[in-house]
């Protein structure tokens, strides 16, 4: 057994793998050592930025949500100022309306007085022309003169 050379290959390649085992050992679990804490430091950067990633998504839906209820509020709040212009143009339309519709009243009224002048007018003129006429027909001048002397001594208790 010892002295076949197969004996002391073996043993020499033991040997060798030890060694090398024990020299390269120290460099491969440094070397895996130093991956380990790479991955590590990997894995935690990227749970960092997965918490930093969902903490800006809570805010965007947070931002988002207070967006969407100062909508509706701004929608509410015109809904509602729309309402009341809408009312304050029907009343201010319904109060133009009754003035118009009283200046037209006025108007006609004006209308009515003035043609009612006018008919008195016509009338007391169409009553001083025949009155004329008649006079000019029926009166002479002894009879005319008899009517002014009495018009003229009846205007002292006329006037008074």
């Amino acid at each position: 057994m010892f002295e076949s050379s197969t004996f002391w290959y073996a043993v020499a390649f033991v040997i060798f793998i030890v060694g090398v085992s024990r020299l390269a050992g120290k460099g491969i679990l440094g070397s895996l050592d130093a991956r380990s804490k790479r991955i590590a430091d990997e894995l935690e950067q990227a749970q960092k930025l997965r918490e930093d990633a969902q903490a800006a998504l809570a805010q965007f839906q947070r931002k988002q949500r207070d967006a969407l209820k100062e909508a509706e509020a701004i929608v509410a709040q015109a809904r509602e100022e729309a309402s009341r212009i809408r009312a304050q143009a029907a009343a201010d339309l319904d109060a133009s309306l009754k003035r118009r519709e009283q200046q037209a009243v006025d108007k006609i009224a004006q209308a009515e007085a003035l043609a009612l002048q006018q008919v008195r007018d016509l009338a007391v003129e169409i009553a001083v022309q025949a009155t004329e006429k008649l006079l000019v027909q029926n009166v002479d001048e002894a009879r005319n003169s008899v009517l002014v002397d009495a018009a003229i001594s009846e205007l002292p208790t006329k006037l008074h």
